[in-house]
């Protein structure tokens, strides 16, 4: 009778073992699709931080670019006007 529950164990115990190294597989399957995911994340945020910083810095160059533009144009509407003095005077 101590033999027939010794070879039950065993049965069970190997179709446990059976069953744990099938989902074994499929456990370290979604952990490695979890870690890619995570890494994809992240490049996608640095790549969309890399973006904005660019983004900020063409701003900058068209906002200086702006202002140059203004002070050039008030620079020659103010010769304009000094050259339409003297011809009057």
């Amino acid at each position: 009778m101590e033999n027939g529950y010794l070879i039950l164990g065993i049965i069970a115990l190997l179709f446990l073992s059976m069953y744990g190294y099938a989902y074994l597989a499929v456990a370290l399957e979604k952990l490695k699709q979890k870690r890619a995911a995570k890494k994809l994340i992240e490049k996608e945020e640095l790549r969309r931080l890399e973006s904005l910083k660019k983004q900020e810095l063409i701003d900058e160059k068209v906002r200086k670019f702006n202002e140059r533009k203004d002070e050039i144009q008030r620079e020659l509407m103010l010769l304009e006007k000094m050259k339409s003095k003297q011809r009057v005077s």
